[in-house]
C-alpha cells in the first residue's frame, strides 16, 4: 500500500466506524474547530477525499431539549462549502431541531442511535425554498435544485408530527377538494428539482404530514429504509411528482395515508422487495404522461384502501407498467384502474391507459377494514370500502386498452348480497370507494379493449351471491384456465353486458352454479366458451336484456 492510501480511509471502512465517538480521529482528516464556520475552513480540507463535519463542533447539544437548527445548518452550509463532506449526526445523542435546507454534494449520515429529532413548534419551521404550496410547504429537511446529496446511516429522523395533530386531514382528495383543510404543518423531507438523491439505511417516522416528497428530480435511489408514519392524517409514505430514474428497493414502509404516490409523469421506475402497509392506497397513480414503471416482489399486508390505484382524468396517460410477484396478506381494493371524472358534476374528459400487466399475485381480500391498533384516532369506512374486487372502470368514451392478469390466485372474503349483485355502477371513476361495493366479487370490467386473464383462480372465503367476473362494454377479451367457484343461488358465474369477441377457453367451475354465463345486452356478440369443464352449471348459458342466442355458443 502506498503512502497515499495509507492517508485517509475508504468511505466504507469510515461508515463501518461511524456510530463510534471518536469517528472524526479514526479517519485521519482534518476537522473544523469547535468554533469553526464556513469562512474559516482550514485550506487542507478542501483537498481531502472524505471531510466529515461533525454538528457538535459547531455547538449542537444531544439533548434532546436545546433547540440546534442553526448549529445543523452551519455544518451543512460547511460542508457544502468545502466542495462536500459528511455531516455527522453523532451517536447516542438526540438533537432537538427546526427547518434545514441541504445543499449539493453533502451527505447527513445519522449514526446509530443517534436521533435528529423535529421541534415540536410551529414557530421553529419555516417553507421550503422554492417549494410549491400544493400539499403544503412547511417542512424539516428541504433541497431545491441539488445535485449529489445523501442521507444515510442507521439512525432516527423523528418528525414529531404526533404534537401537530389536530385531528383535521388536508381535505385534497377529489370529494373534499381542500375545503377546510389543514396543510400548515411540517413534511419530514421534500426536495425539487435535485438528481442524484440518495436516501438509504435510515429510521423515518412521525411525520406530522408527508413523510417524503420527491418533486421533479431525477436519479434518485431508496435503499433499506424502514418508515413508520401513522401519528397524524395524511401521513404518506413516498410521495413522487413528475420524477424520472426512480429505484426503491429493500424499503420497509407502514404509514396512513398512500404509501408510494406516484402523481403527475413519472417515468422509469422500479419498485423492489419492499414491504407495505396503510389504510389508503400502496401505488396511486394520478394525472400526467406515467409510464416505463415496474413493481416486482413486494409484500402488501394489512392494507384497508386500495393497494393499486390509478385515476386517470382528463388528457392523463398511463402505460406500460408491470407489477409482478406480489403478495396480498389482508387488503381490500385490491386493484382499481379508473378513467374518467372524479366526480358526477366534472365533465367527461379523454384519458389513456394502457399495456398494464399483472402477474404472480397471490393472496386473500377482506371483506370489511379494520382499525389498526398503532394508530390513535378512529380511521373511519365508507359502504364503498366493503367486499371489494378487482375495478377496471372506464367511464364515457374512455376504454382501458390491453390489460393483463397472469398466473393470479385471489381469495375474497365473499359476503355479497342479491341486491349487490344488480345494482348499477356510477358513471365515475374517482376514487375506489365511490363506485360503491361492486357488482361482482372477483372483477368487475367496464369499457376495456383487450383484456386476457391466463390461470386466474378467484375463490371466496364466505358464499358470495355476486358473479365472480362482469364484464360491461368489455371487446377483445380472452379467459384461458380461469378458475372459480360456484352458488347456486347465484344469478351467474360470469356476466357480460354489451360483450364482443370474447374468449373463454379451458375454463373450470370447483362447484354447483345455476348458471356459468350469462350474457346481456343486444350489443353482445361473439362469445364462444371452448372446451374445460363447466358441467356443475346448471345451464352454460343464459341470454336476456336483448341478447339472443347468436350472441354466443359453447363448445365442450
Amino acid at each position: 500500500m502506498t503512502q497515499e492510501n495509507t492517508n485517509f480511509l475508504s468511505r466504507r471502512e469510515w461508515l463501518s466506524r461511524a456510530a463510534v465517538p471518536a469517528v472524526a480521529a479514526s479517519v485521519a482528516l482534518p476537522l473544523l474547530a469547535s468554533n469553526a464556520s464556513a469562512a474559516a475552513i482550514a485550506p487542507s480540507v478542501l483537498d481531502t477525499k472524505l471531510a466529515i463535519f461533525d454538528v457538535r463542533d459547531f455547538g449542537a447539544v444531544g439533548n434532546g431539549e436545546r433547540l440546534n437548527t442553526t448549529e445543523i445548518q452551519a455544518a451543512i452550509d460547511a460542508a457544502h462549502a468545502a466542495g462536500g463532506g459528511i455531516v455527522l449526526i453523532p451517536s447516542g445523542g438526540i438533537f432537538l431541531c427546526g427547518t434545514i435546507e441541504l445543499w449539493s454534494n453533502v451527505t447527513l449520515h445519522v449514526a446509530t442511535n443517534a436521533v435528529l429529532l423535529g421541534s415540536p413548534r410551529r414557530e421553529d419551521y419555516r417553507e421550503g425554498r422554492n417549494i410549491p404550496p400544493g400539499n403544503g410547504n412547511v417542512v424539516f429537511i428541504s433541497a431545491d435544485g441539488a445535485e449529489n446529496i445523501t442521507i444515510e446511516g442507521n439512525g432516527t429522523i423523528d418528525g414529531n408530527g404526533r404534537v401537530f395533530y389536530d385531528g383535521r386531514g388536508d381535505n385534497l382528495s377529489p370529494l373534499g377538494q381542500g375545503i377546510g383543510g389543514h396543510m400548515d404543518r411540517p413534511h419530514l423531507l421534500i426536495f425539487r428539482q435535485c438528481r442524484n438523491l440518495r436516501i438509504r439505511d435510515v429510521f423515518l417516522r412521525a411525520s406530522a404530514y408527508h413523510c417524503v416528497r420527491i418533486l421533479q428530480c431525477q436519479y434518485i435511489y431508496f435503499e433499506r429504509i424502514r418508515l413508520h408514519n401513522r401519528v397524524n392524517r395524511n401521513n404518506d409514505g413516498f410521495h413522487f411528482s413528475s420524477c424520472q430514474y426512480v429505484h426503491v428497493d429493500s424499503c420497509d414502509v407502514q404509514c396512513q395515508d398512500d404509501a408510494c404516490a406516484l402523481f403527475g409523469s413519472n417515468k422509469f421506475v422500479t419498485v423492489s422487495n419492499c414491504s407495505f402497509s396503510t389504510r389508503w392506497a400502496i401505488f396511486r397513480f394520478g394525472g400526467g404522461h406515467a409510464e416505463n414503471i415496474a413493481v416486482t416482489n413486494c409484500l402488501i399486508y394489512e392494507t384497508f384502501g386500495c393497494a393499486i390505484k390509478l385515476a386517470a382524468g382528463r388528457n392523463a396517460i398511463h402505460e406500460n407498467m408491470l407489477f409482478d410477484n406480489i403478495v396480498f396478506r389482508n387488503v381490500t381494493g385490491p386493484i382499481s384502474l379508473g378513467m374518467g371524472p372524479g366526480r358526477p358534476d366534472q365533465e367527461v374528459g379523454l384519458a389513456t391507459v394502457r399495456n398494464i400487466t399483472f402477474s404472480n399475485l397471490r393472496g386473500n381480500v377482506v371483506d370489511y377494514p379494520q382499525q389498526y391498533e398503532d394508530i390513535h384516532f378512529q380511521q373511519g369506512y365508507r359502504p364503498g370500502e366493503t367486499r371489494t374486487c378487482i375495478t377496471l372502470n372506464g367511464v364515457g368514451p374512455n376504454v382501458l386498452e390491453n390489460i393483463t392478469f397472469s398466473n393470479v390466485h385471489l381469495t375474497f372474503g365473499g359476503g355479497g348480497t342479491a341486491e349487490e349483485a344488480q345494482r348499477e355502477v356510477p358513471q365515475i371513476a374517482g376514487e375506489y370507494f365511490q363506485i360503491g361495493t361492486p357488482p361482482a366479487h372477483g372483477l368487475y370490467a367496464r369499457n376495456v379493449r383487450g383484456l386476457t386473464l391466463d390461470n386466474v383462480r378467484f375463490e371466496t372465503a364466505t358464499p358470495d351471491l355476486r358473479p365472480a367476473v362482469v364484464l360491461d362494454g368489455v371487446t377483445d377479451a380472452v379467459f384461458s384456465n380461469f378458475t372459480t367457484g360456484g352458488n347456486p343461488d347465484a344469478s351467474s358465474v360470469i356476466r357480460a353486458i354489451d360483450t364482443t369477441d370474447t374468449l373463454i377457453s379451458a375454463a373450470r367451475l370447483k362447484s354447483p352454479a345455476a348458471v356459468y354465463l350469462a350474457v346481456e345486452g343486444e350489443r353482445s356478440a361473439d362469445i364462444t366458451v371452448d372446451g374445460g369443464n363447466i358441467h356443475r352449471a346448471e345451464k352454460s348459458v343464459t341470454f336476456a336484456q336483448g341478447a339472443t342466442e347468436k350472441a354466443a355458443k359453447v363448445r365442450t
